[in-house]
C-alpha cells in the first residue's frame, strides 16, 4: 500500500513508468484503507477506544509516510481515498480522548493540523474548534508544541490557553474572510479564553472586527461594554450600554439596565441615572426573577445613597437617604438575606446614617453569613464599634480577625488596630502596630517584585503603605517629634511626590511649627493636585483664620465647601461654627446649630470612616 501510494504521488513525469509496476491499483488502497477505517469506528461502537485509536492511526501512519510532502491536489479523485483519509484524521483524536489518553489526544489533533492532509476548510475548521475545547477544559497541560517550521518571529504558544486562544483567532479571521461558516460557539470559547487570561481588551478588538452580518447589534454592545469595563474603561463601557439600551436596539435588556446602574451608581455625578437604569431594570423584570429584582433593588439603593451625598437641600437628602434603605432593605427581604453583599451595604448605609445599633446588627449578621471569611465584614464591626467610643471591643474584634486572615489580607485590618490604638492613647503601642503592618507590606511588595505583578494587588499595597507613612508622620506632629515626621514624609515622597495627603500632612507640620505661611502653601498645593480633598479644605481655612488675612467670607466658602463634599466631618462643622461666632451675636443662631452638629458627629465619628 504505502510503495503504491508513494508512486502514485511522484511527479508527473514519472507516472507513466510506474503504473504499470504498482503492487496494487489505487482503488484497492482506498478500499483497504476504508476496511481499516470501518473496523475502527466499529471497535468505537464496541467501546473499545484504545484499539479503535491504534487502528485508525494505522490509516494515518500508511498516507504520511508515502507521501511525506502531504496529498497533492486530486488525489484519488476516482476513489474514496480522501473521504476515509479525512474521516480518520478527524475521528482518531476523539478516539484517543475517549480512551482518556490526553497526551496522544493533543498529539493526534497536532498532527491533523500540522501535516498537509489536504482537507476541506470546514473540516480542518471543526478540528481547530474540537482542539481548542479540548485545551480549554480538558484539566491538563500540554507541552507546549514543537513548531520547527515556523520562522523565529513566528508566535508558538506557550501553553493550553495560548494554543486555544490562536486557534480561535485563526477560525474568527477565517469567518471574516467567508472561508468557513459562522459558529457563534468559537466567540464563546474566545471570550472564556481571553477572560481568565486576562486578555479582554484583546477580545474588544476580536469582537469590534467581526462583519455587522456576523453579530447581532445588541450582542456585539454587550460583549463590548463587558471587555471595556472588565479593562477598568467605565465610561466607554457606560456608552456603549447607552447605545444597547437605546429604542433602536434593546432598551429592556435587563442585564444591560443593571450594569449600566452599577456603573452610574458608583458615580455621584451619574447617581440619577443609576437610578433610573435600576427602576427600569425592575420595571421590565415585573418579578419573574426574584434574584434579578433583589439585584436591581440592591443596585437603586446605591444609586439612592450616592445621591444623597450630592442632594442641594436638606430635605432632598434625607429623602434619598430614606429611599436607600428602603430599596436595600427589599432587596434583602426578596434574597431572603442571603446575599452578602446587600448584608454588607445595608449595614454600611445605616452606619453612615449614624443608626449604629442597626449597622452593628446587620455586619454581626455578614460575619456569621460569610463565617468570618471577609476582612471587610470585621473592619465594619470594628468601625461602628468605634462609633460607639466601644474601642476595646473593637480591638478585639480586630485581633480576631488577625486570627482568622492570612498575613497577605491583614494589612487594612493592622491599620485600623493602629487607630483604635491611638483613640485608646496608646500611642506607643500603635507605633509598634504600624511598623508591623510595615514589616507585612515590604514582604508582599518583594514577592510582587520577585514573581508575577499582580497589578492591582501592588497598587493596593503601595497606597496602603502611602497611607501609612502620613499616619506615622501625623503621630509624631502630634508628638512634636518633627524629625521623625520629616523622615515619614520623605519615605511617602518616594512613593508617590504628587500625593494630595502628603502635602496635606507637610502642610499640619509646617502649622504645628508655626510656619503658617509655609503651611498656606502646602495645603494650596494639596488643592491643586485634589480639589475635593476636605482635610485640606478645613486645615486651609483654620490657617487663613488664625492669620486674619482673608475676609471672613472667604474662611467660611472653603468650610461650606469641605461639608458640601462630606456632610459628616465634625472639624468642618466646628471650625464653621467658629466662623459664625467671630460675627458676633448676630450669627449666634447659627454658630451655635454648627456646634450642635459638629458635637453629634463627633460623639458618633468612628476611627477611620465607614465607606
Amino acid at each position: 500500500m504505502k510503495i503504491a501510494l508513494a508512486r502514485r504521488g511522484d511527479h508527473p513525469r514519472k507516472q507513466s513508468q510506474n503504473y504499470s509496476s504498482l503492487p496494487m491499483s489505487l482503488h484497492a488502497v482506498s478500499l483497504l484503507l476504508e476496511a481499516i477505517f470501518l473496523k475502527a469506528k466499529s471497535l468505537e461502537a464496541l467501546g473499545r477506544y484504545k484499539e479503535a485509536a491504534q487502528s485508525c492511526s494505522v490509516i494515518l501512519d500508511i498516507v504520511e509516510s508515502s507521501l511525506p510532502a502531504g496529498l497533492p491536489e486530486n488525489f484519488a479523485a476516482d476513489c474514496k481515498l480522501q473521504e476515509t483519509l479525512s474521516n480518520a484524521v478527524e475521528l482518531l483524536p476523539e478516539l484517543w480522548k475517549l480512551a482518556d489518553f490526553p497526551s496522544e489526544t493533543i498529539i493526534s489533533y497536532r498532527r491533523s493540523l500540522l501535516h498537509p492532509w489536504n482537507l476541506d476548510a470546514q473540516t480542518v475548521a471543526r478540528i481547530q474548534k474540537e482542539f481548542a475545547v479540548f485545551l480549554l477544559y480538558s484539566g491538563g497541560e500540554a507541552n507546549p508544541p514543537n513548531l520547527r517550521s515556523q520562522m523565529d518571529s513566528s508566535f508558538v504558544p506557550r501553553n493550553n490557553i495560548e494554543e486555544a486562544i490562536l486557534l480561535l483567532m485563526i477560525l474568527l479571521r477565517k469567518v471574516s474572510l467567508d472561508r468557513i461558516e459562522w459558529d457563534p460557539s468559537v466567540l464563546d470559547h474566545l471570550t472564556y479564553a481571553l477572560s481568565i487570561s486576562g486578555g479582554l481588551r484583546a477580545l474588544a478588538y476580536q469582537v469590534e472586527e467581526l462583519l455587522p452580518r456576523t453579530i447581532e447589534q445588541k450582542d456585539r454592545y454587550e460583549k463590548l461594554a463587558l471587555c471595556y469595563y472588565g479593562e477598568g474603561d467605565e465610561w466607554a463601557a457606560l456608552n456603549l450600554l447607552r447605545k444597547l439600551l437605546s429604542r433602536a436596539v434593546d432598551p429592556t435588556c435587563v442585564p444591560a439596565l443593571l450594569l449600566a446602574s452599577k456603573l452610574c451608581g458608583d458615580s455621584c455625578s451619574y447617581a440619577e441615572d443609576g437610578i433610573s437604569f435600576a427602576q427600569r431594570a425592575i420595571e421590565s423584570l415585573k418579578g419573574r426573577c426574584d434574584q434579578l429584582t433583589g439585584v436591581a433593588n440592591f443596585l437603586k439603593g446605591i444609586s439612592l445613597s450616592n445621591s444623597s451625598r450630592s442632594a442641594v437641600s436638606d430635605s432632598q437628602r434625607v429623602q434619598r437617604q430614606t429611599e436607600a434603605l428602603h430599596s436595600l432593605e427589599i432587596a434583602g427581604k426578596i434574597t431572603q438575606m442571603k446575599d452578602p453583599m446587600i448584608i454588607y451595604h445595608l449595614s454600611l448605609e445605616n452606619a453612615e446614617q449614624r443608626k449604629l445599633d442597626s449597622a452593628f446588627y446587620y455586619a454581626k449578621f455578614l460575619l456569621e453569613l460569610e463565617n468570618g471569611s471577609n476582612p471587610r465584614a470585621w473592619l465594619l464591626c470594628a468601625r461602628i464599634l468605634s462609633a460607639q467610643k466601644r474601642f476595646v471591643d473593637a480591638e478585639s474584634i480586630i485581633n480576631a480577625a488577625l486570627d482568622q486572615t492570612g498575613r497577605w489580607d491583614q494589612g487594612d485590618l493592622l491599620r485600623t488596630k493602629a487607630k483604635l490604638q491611638i483613640a485608646q492613647g496608646q500611642v506607643k503601642n500603635a507605633i509598634e502596630t504600624y511598623t508591623q503592618l510595615l514589616a507585612v507590606l515590604q514582604v508582599q511588595l518583594k514577592s510582587f517584585g520577585s514573581g508575577q505583578k499582580l497589578e492591582g494587588g501592588w497598587k493596593q499595597n503601595r497606597n496602603l503603605e502611602l497611607e501609612t507613612w502620613h499616619d506615622l508622620a501625623s503621630i509624631y506632629i502630634r508628638l512634636s517629634q518633627w524629625r521623625d515626621a520629616e523622615i515619614c514624609l520623605s519615605k511617602s515622597e518616594g512613593i508617590n511626590r504628587h500625593s494630595a495627603m502628603r502635602w496635606h500632612t507637610a502642610g499640619m507640620l509646617h502649622e504645628a511649627k508655626g510656619q503658617h505661611k509655609e503651611a498656606l502653601k502646602a495645603f494650596a498645593h494639596a488643592l491643586s493636585i485634589d480639589p475635593s480633598q476636605v482635610p485640606s479644605l478645613v486645615s486651609l481655612a483654620v490657617v487663613l483664620r488664625r492669620m486674619g488675612t482673608q475676609s471672613p467670607a472667604t474662611v467660611r466658602s472653603f468650610l461650606t465647601e469641605a461639608i458640601r463634599l462630606d456632610r459628616m466631618n465634625a472639624s468642618a462643622w466646628y471650625n464653621l461654627g467658629l466662623v459664625f461666632k467671630d460675627e458676633g451675636p448676630g450669627s449666634a443662631t447659627e454658630a451655635a446649630e454648627c456646634f450642635e452638629a459638629a458635637a453629634f458627629l463627633e460623639e458618633t465619628a468612628p476611627v477611620e470612616p465607614f465607606r
